[in-house]
C-alpha cells in the first residue's frame, strides 16, 4: 500500500495495483496474481472531507465527514527507520488501534482511515495483530527520476504535482455507493450485463483470476461499533 501525503491532502491507495497497470509488477509465470484492492481513500484535513474512490463500471467518489477518531496520546516513544515516534490509542471502528505518529512530520493523516494526530501516522496495529500497517520507508516525490521505472511512476496519476479527483469521476454519497455495491454483488452477471453498451460483447463471470476466492470476508477491517451501554 502507499500513502501520499501533500499539505493539506493525502491517498491512500494500492502500490501493487499501480505497477500492475503500469506493467512493472513482473509477476512470477507459475504464482497467481496477488489481489489488490480496487477502493482508494482520499483525506483533506482542513475542510474535514473524506472520500472513497471505487471503479464499478464507473469511477465513483464517495464523499462523507472525515472520521472523527478520539484518541489518547501517551509518552512512549519509539523509532521506526530512523523517524522519531510518539505512540497514541483509540478504539475506531470496532477495533482497539496502537498507532505510532512523527511529530517532526507535521500531517494529520495515515493509513486507512486513520487520521487526526498531530503527526504523520508512522505504523499501526489493532490490539489482536489481525490488522497492521507497518512502515516500509519515505520518499519524497520531488526528486527528480533517474530509472526507467522511476519516470514511469511519476507520470502516472497519483504522482502528479497535486492530489485532485479523477477526471471522470463522478460524485455521489456512501450511502447510494453501498446501495451500488450490493447490488453488484447480489447479482454480478446481471448487473455486469445491465450496466455493459449493447455492442454483441460476451460478458463472462468465472473463477477468480487471483487464485483467492473472495466471495466471504471472513475478518473484515472495519467492524460493528459496540453500542454503549
Amino acid at each position: 500500500m502507499l500513502l501520499i501525503i501533500g499539505k493539506n491532502a493525502s491517498i491512500y491507495t494500492s502500490y501493487d495495483r499501480i505497477l500492475r497497470e503500469l506493467n512493472l509488477d513482473k509477476p512470477s509465470s507459475t504464482a497467481p496474481f496477488k489481489p489488490v484492492t480496487r477502493i482508494d481513500y482520499y483525506y483533506f484535513a482542513k475542510e474535514n472531507e473524506f472520500y472513497t474512490r471505487e471503479k464499478i463500471i464507473t469511477e465513483y467518489m464517495a464523499k462523507e465527514v472525515a472520521p472523527k477518531i478520539n484518541w489518547k496520546i501517551t509518552k512512549d516513544t519509539a523509532s521506526f527507520s530512523g523517524v522519531h515516534c510518539q505512540k497514541a490509542t483509540t478504539y475506531f471502528k470496532g477495533r482497539n488501534w496502537i498507532a505510532w505518529f512523527a511529530p517532526d512530520l507535521p500531517f494529520q493523516s495515515g493509513p486507512w482511515k486513520l487520521n487526526g494526530l498531530p503527526g504523520l501516522i508512522i505504523d499501526a496495529y489493532d490490539d489482536k495483530g489481525d490488522v497492521k500497517f507497518q512502515f516500509s520507508g519515505i520518499d519524497n516525490l520531488d526528486t527528480p527520476p533517474t530509472t526507467a521505472e522511476q519516470k514511469s511512476l511519476a507520470a502516472h496519476f497519483y504522482y502528479g504535482p497535486t492530489i485532485k479527483f479523477p477526471e471522470n469521476a463522478k460524485l455521489t454519497t456512501k450511502a447510494d455507493l453501498d446501495k451500488l455495491r450490493e447490488t453488484r454483488d447480489r447479482d454480478p452477471l446481471g448487473f455486469a450485463k445491465a450496466s455493459a453498451p449493447n455492442d454483441g460483447r460476451i460478458v463472462k463471470m468465472g473463477m477468480s483470476t487471483t487464485g483467492v476466492s473472495h466471495t466471504v470476508i471472513n475478518n473484515p477491517i472495519e467492524l460493528p461499533e459496540k453500542k454503549d451501554k
